[in-house]
């Protein structure tokens, strides 16, 4: 398909979070948007990177549609977040994925890891709903609507 035909399928967001009750505010908060879209929700950085890799329990599926966005937690068991971060910004095939640390950390030595690993954006989880929707809204509009997306590898 053609790059500039991309804009037609609905959005693709994965969410990398492993609390189930974050996951289900998160995709009510994105669900309410508005916007055309796609969310997998994966609940940590093993899964993640099967789902992006289209190994493990996702290679049934051959290959998994390449996500548009990714919302990434930090703190993860088994795969944490940073490790995972800076696994997709080696891998030439996921570099161009905008990924946006979305968790509940404010530390200024997590913010400055992740810009060093290579995040796009780091966003802290608000703790009123009202607001984690709001704030969900605009990561969203931004990376969606408004900046232009990444071609896919091999496409110029």
């Amino acid at each position: 398909m053609p790059f500039s035909d991309r804009r037609r399928l609905p959005w693709l967001i994965l969410v990398v979070d492993d609390d189930y009750g974050d996951q289900i505010l998160i995709q009510e908060a994105l669900q309410a948007s508005g916007i055309c879209k796609q969310i997998q929700i994966v609940s940590d950085g093993e899964e993640a990177m099967e789902y992006l890799r289209g190994q493990g329990r996702y290679a049934a599926l051959g290959s998994c549609r390449r996500p548009d966005l990714i919302l990434l937690d930090l703190n993860m068991p088994r795969l944490g977040g940073k490790e995972v971060l800076a696994m997709i910004k080696a891998d030439q095939n996921f570099r161009s994925i905008p990924v946006v640390a979305f968790t509940t950390s404010g530390r200024q030595e997590d913010i400055s890891q992740c810009y060093g690993l290579g995040v796009n954006s780091y966003v802290q989880k608000p703790v009123n709903f009202q607001e984690f929707q709001r704030v969900l809204r605009r990561v969203e509009e931004y990376w969606l609507e408004i900046s232009l997306p990444p071609p896919p590898p091999g496409v110029n």
